[in-house]
């Protein structure tokens, strides 16, 4: 509605109503006018006079009206009177006309209820790599969203976002941004992981290889998205989310699985699995809502259809009680507490009476539960599938942030369960120094050489360590290899910075630094080019994420059947640095010295061909994993990766690192998480496969257990 107020308008009387948006011409398109002296026509030239400049507050000269919205009647709906008799109040702030919500086609234009900003394709803003996102509304509210997807149908509101990424100008805010295309992308993700055209009973029922499959898409395409957006200058934490955006995408192209709901366990996801973004639930079907914090389904039982809970998130944003990791206390949704002192009391609807029946009909509920990113600082948050639990209990009680009425549901874990909130728990006991890790040998191998201990344990026979060797935390070369052209190191005094055009270490890495400040590799080349000794930045730069030695603690643990393994008390990122393999870099031909008595597990081959895993690479043809002549012995020295032995399906990755010396070349094998790892499970990596002129190599019988398992490694 266009609305003017010029000097022959009156002031609006009654209630302004700031939610429509005002006509107002710019000031430059108008002309300033002067006072005319008394008997002279405007029109002729007067005499020199003082301009008159009168103030959006006023006091106003008469002929002369005040401008709409600097000044605001008073609380009766009539303008005030003034000691000039102007007809307005107090003056208020200038407020920005598009903070004023457009009225909608239907004329609600009614206060929205307090909630979460809602991303721009209608889902909930989520915990990313940077920011802190907690489930709870905001300090006045007591209960679990459920304000942005109907459960009961999937259907989520809000438009599809665009599926490019705008890059801004030079320093021009009227200058359009670039357009960044990621199509390109997420199709070739999609094709070469086989999620192009997902079988419709696949959709709906799931298993793990295709839930895997999903993530790791969602991953890859998630960070290398994050990397883009840094490198044209987005902020963590600002409105671009990469982690909501993918997922869209993701959805819009029919890429997830277990869209049927059901009760219990979900196919391909195990009690313990760890998620870092709330989207990635729902793509695997563990929890649907973006953003509630109860799913639910309707049943028909006798004849009229009721609501059951299905699955619940509980992290740690309200009044959730369960520590114990067996009983679970759950605040139900709704309820607020304005900041205007207005309360409203929980309603038994929707999740709320959800979880009612579900008390009443003695079904299982799935729940997930949000610990603190501690590893981010405390940023974020960590969603743990805890297994599934019963509702034991349900009352009402006052909530302790106000005399608004909650619904609190006891909710007890089903037994026979793996371990996993329980776990999380005694990791933490175990770090703080308050329980005891049983079976530990040694409280420290690698005697201070590590910036964190790295502890010997067995808790599986008697066996007191694996066979005596040194350990050094890096790898020793007997002869680099020389540069043709002097490295030229870069002058980043405070650290390579996202964007840096000046920067030659970004340069050699595409133009985009390849980690983020957590250490997670953001995108898989041949060759990651870090910072080396000509280089100003400080140790702590985030191109030289390598070089800082494990972030992690891990500890060394003698397997039932497989000798000794390595695992993580800390859960590890998709893409997150775990170690470099030390040791001693030899010569091919002398690797038959290392292992003339059998025992040469202890040797890292590069010149090996590995199995593709299209689930950590760029699909370009630079990228592509070819054999390189590089071989490492750690059987007389070495570090925690000495450890790691072989599966068929792994869940760690090893990426040549490069590290320019003066002018000499360095090349580090460094391993990474190809997906999310929890804390406790094995680390292992794929040994590869001998050419076949070197087929004569003894085999050796595979223990790995995984579903593609090959039966042998070398």
């Amino acid at each position: 509605m266009e609305q003017g107020f010029g000097s022959d308008s009156v002031p609006p009387a009654g209630p302004i109503d700031k939610s429509k948006v005002l006509d107002v011409k710019p000031l430059r398109c108008l002309v300033p006018v002067f006072p005319s002296p008394n008997g002279m026509a405007s029109g002729t030239t007067p005499q020199p006079s003082p301009f008159v400049c009168v103030p959006p507050s006023g006091p106003f000269p008469p002929g002369v009206s005040p401008f709409y919205p600097f000044l605001s009647p008073n609380e009766s709906g009539r303008s005030a009177e003034n000691q000039d008799g102007l007809g307005f109040g107090t003056p208020i702030s200038p407020v920005p006309l598009n903070s004023f919500r457009t009225p909608a086609a239907n004329g609600d234009t009614g206060p929205r209820r307090p909630g979460r900003p809602r991303a721009s394709n209608g889902l909930a803003a989520e915990d990313d790599d940077s920011q802190n996102h907690s489930d709870q509304f905001g300090s006045g509210y007591s209960g679990h969203a459920n304000d942005v997807e109907d459960t009961s149908t999937g259907k989520k509101r809000g438009r599809p976002r665009k599926t490019r990424l705008g890059q801004p100008s030079s320093g021009n805010p009227a200058t359009p941004p670039i357009e960044v295309d990621v199509d390109p992308l997420l199709n070739q993700l999609l094709a070469s992981f086989k999620l192009v055209e997902i079988d419709q009973v696949k959709k709906a029922d799931g298993d793990k290889e295709l839930s895997g499959r999903i993530l790791l898409v969602y991953d890859l395409f998630r960070r290398r998205m994050t990397q883009i957006e840094e490198r044209r200058g987005e902020t963590p934490g600002s409105a671009r989310r990469p982690d909501l955006k993918g997922a869209n995408l993701l959805m819009t192209r029919g890429a997830r699985t277990n869209q049927t709901k059901r009760i219990g366990n979900v196919p391909g996801v195990e009690v313990g699995d760890i998620f870092f973004f709330r989207m990635e639930l729902c793509l695997v079907g563990l929890h649907a809502p973006s953003m509630a914090g109860i799913d639910y389904m309707s049943v028909r039982l006798t004849g009229d259809e009721e609501p059951i809970a299905v699955s619940i998130v509980s992290s740690g944003g309200y009044d959730d009680e369960g520590d114990d990791g067996e009983v679970l206390i759950y605040t139900g949704q709704g309820g607020v507490q304005r900041r205007d002192g207005q309360m409203f009391d929980q309603k038994l609807e929707r999740g709320n009476l959800a979880l009612e029946k579900s008390m009443h009909r003695g079904n299982e509920v799935r729940v997930i539960r949000g610990v603190v990113d501690v590893q981010n600082g405390g940023r974020g948050k960590i969603y743990m599938y805890d297994g599934l639990y019963r509702v034991q209990e349900s009352w009402a009680e006052k909530s302790k942030l106000g005399n608004c009425s909650i619904f609190r549901y006891k909710l007890i874990r089903v037994p026979g369960q793996p371990e996993a909130y329980t776990l999380w728990k005694s990791v933490q006991q175990w770090r703080e120094g308050t329980a005891t890790r049983v079976g530990v040998i040694l409280p420290d191998l690698t005697s201070g050489a590590e910036s964190q201990p790295v502890c010997l344990v067995n808790d599986v026979d008697d066996e007191k360590g694996p066979a005596y060797f040194t350990y050094i935390p890096s790898l020793k070369y007997s002869k680099p290899f020389m540069k043709s052209n002097p490295s030229v190191g870069c002058q980043c005094l405070g650290g390579c910075q996202p964007g840096g055009t000046s920067c030659p270490c970004i340069q050699k890495n595409g133009g985009y630094l390849p980690f983020n400040p957590l250490g997670v590799l953001m995108s898989y080349k041949t060759l990651v080019y870090e910072c080396g000794s000509a280089c100003s930045c400080p140790p702590n730069c985030r191109n030289r994420i390598t070089q800082a030695g494990p972030k992690a603690r891990v500890e060394v643990f003698k397997t039932k059947n497989r000798g000794w393994g390595l695992r993580s008390w800390d859960p590890i990122r998709g893409g997150g640095f775990v170690c470099e393999y030390a040791g001693e870099v030899i010569e091919e031909s002398r690797v038959g010295e290392f292992g003339n008595d059998g025992d040469d597990d202890y040797i890292f081959d590069a010149t090996r061909m590995y199995e593709p895993l299209e689930a950590v690479r760029d699909y370009n043809d630079e990228s592509k994993k070819v054999p390189y002549p590089l071989v490492i012995s750690a059987k007389k020295g070495g570090n925690v990766a000495r450890f790691m032995n072989h599966s068929c399906s792994p869940n760690v990755y090893w990426q040549l690192v490069v590290r320019e010396i003066n002018n000499e070349t360095f090349y580090h094998v460094a391993f990474f998480a190809i997906r999310h790892i929890p804390p406790m499970q094995e680390l292992t990596f794929d040994y590869g496969m001998v050419p076949p002129d070197k087929a004569d190599r003894r085999r050796k019988k595979c223990l790995c257990g995984s579903l593609n398992c090959r039966g042998y490694f070398y």
